[in-house]
């Protein structure tokens, strides 16, 4: 209930009735981001992350509905929290990782949505409770009203699909099959808006422990994509996937990858 007060008063507070200008000078950007910053954060300090950690986007994205994404963090940073923020959307908070013990936060990847020209900020909260924020600027409209090119009857049929697969570096991706729709789409045939349902978590664990717990908003990209990493030292076990969604859904599966041995 929190979050999702949260979210909401985020997304009143940052819609514009007015388009914002491509050439927003970096005045504006900067106090955006001063607002978005002390309504997540409070007074809390958030210091310049240029040692600590590393926000990767593409400065100008091939399709603003599938944005990628990598958060680095520095090795041993007893990191505990991402926050993933896209300042010029209308929900700007796209999305909390929480990492427990059986996590590895030292690099994160998915994709958002981009509603327009926007600076990106990934921020990491540490165990002792410092914030340190990167921050990037990314080019790309409309890829929160972008409708889905995928078949709906087809895309209902897979609602809540998962596949787990190991990635480079011995990371680990995370496939979950969901039109993420925020209410902002309208469907081609009918003209009328598709009723939002999205994904609002994802968490993860591996025996007992947990991964990462992904609180999500409307940001997410369809189909969400997510790479992450496995603490070495944690059990031997399969991981475990849970998903809720916006309509109350509950998808789980559990898989027999072994990351880190």
């Amino acid at each position: 209930m929190i979050r999702t007060m949260l979210f909401a008063v985020l997304a009143l507070a940052f819609a514009s009735p007015m388009p914002v200008r491509a050439d927003e000078d970096d005045v504006a950007r900067a106090a955006r981001w001063d607002d978005l910053r002390h309504a997540v954060f409070g007074d809390r300090v958030v210091q310049d992350g240029t040692e600590f950690i590393a926000l990767e986007a593409p400065p100008r994205a091939l399709d603003a509905a599938l944005v990628p994404i990598t958060v680095t963090v520095a090795p041993g940073s007893n990191v505990k929290a991402i926050y993933l923020m896209v300042d010029e959307n209308p929900s700007p908070l796209a999305g909390t990782f929480h990492f427990g013990p059986a996590g590895d936060p030292s690099v994160i990847k998915t994709r958002i949505r981009v509603d327009r020209y926007t600076l990106v900020h990934a921020v990491a909260e540490t165990e002792d409770g410092q914030l340190f924020a990167a921050e990037r600027f990314v080019k790309a409209a409309g890829g929160c009203s972008a409708p889905s090119g995928k078949d709906a009857e087809a895309a209902a049929q897979r609602l809540g699909q998962m596949q787990m697969r190991m990635a480079a570096n011995d990371r680990v991706q995370l496939l979950v099959s969901h039109p993420n729709n925020n209410g902002m789409q309208v469907d081609q045939v009918t003209h009328l808006t598709i009723p939002a349902r999205f994904i609002q978590d994802i968490k993860v664990t591996r025996g007992d422990a947990l991964v990462f717990d992904l609180e999500a908003d409307i940001s997410l990209s369809e189909d969400p994509a997510i790479t992450f990493g496995v603490n070495p030292a944690s059990a031997r076990a399969p991981l475990a996937v849970e998903v809720h969604d916006s309509a109350n859904a509950v998808f789980t599966r559990s898989f027999e990858l072994f990351p880190n041995g």
